[in-house]
């Protein structure tokens, strides 16, 4: 069941203050999700904004011919769920067990609305929603299929926390329909890149970047 239907029925857990961007702390509440549940379905009421306690999400459109495309996976520390208008375009679902915090999208308002400081770091925020949609909408349209694969293993080490050695929640599905290819594509170049000595491959939940330089050359 999805969250706003979830508080609807039963109404809102327990308030928390929750940390939407740095210096802006807005009343909100925290709710948890299993594997693959909906958080937030197409065309539902934005009513709320999100933000990731722990675990990975996932926003995601189904196509007119059933196939699925994500737009973006979401880890700790990340906010989504920000919408120009009333409703969600996307869908939000739970990659792994994962803790959502949710902000009444009305508190937010108003405390743009008041304080310029606080407008100013959700524009930024808002911005770079843009800029990463923009980036991910050029990696669809131009790059071949290793250098899809090497600028997901660079942004995703980003966000890590473990150096090198880089955890992956998400499925081989996941990835394939996050760049638009077929999960042999995905294992495939998975496979060639480790074969090279680029990477490492200890399980299928875990990449070891061995050869930095060559990953960027290879998502250039």
């Amino acid at each position: 069941m999805q969250a706003y239907k979830d508080v609807a029925k039963f109404g809102a857990p327990a308030a928390a203050t929750i940390e939407v961007v740095a210096g802006v702390d807005l009343p909100g509440f925290t709710m948890t999700f299993s594997r693959n549940e909906e958080i937030f379905g197409e065309e539902e009421p934005a009513d709320f904004i999100y933000r990731v306690v722990e675990g990975v999400a996932r926003t995601v459109r189904i196509l007119s011919d059933g196939r699925r495309q994500i737009s973006a996976f979401h880890m700790a520390g990340d906010v989504f769920g920000l919408e120009m208008g009333e409703a969600h375009r996307f869908t939000a679902e739970a990659v792994s067990q994962c803790k959502i915090a949710l902000i009444r999208r009305p508190a937010l308002e108003r405390v743009v609305e008041r304080d310029i400081s606080a407008a100013r770091k959700v524009w930024a925020l808002t911005s770079r929603d843009l800029h990463d949609a923009q980036d991910h909408l050029l990696l669809l349209a131009r790059r071949s299929a290793t250098e899809r694969v090497c600028t997901f293993l660079l942004d995703i080490a980003a966000r890590s926390v473990r150096g090198d050695m880089v955890d992956l929640p998400m499925s081989r599905l996941d990835i394939a329909d996050y760049l638009g290819l077929t999960i042999e594509t995905v294992s495939r170049t998975l496979t060639q890149l480790e074969r090279e000595g680029t990477i490492g491959l200890p399980n299928c939940r875990q990449v070891v970047l061995r050869d930095r330089p060559a990953i960027a050359r290879d998502a250039a």
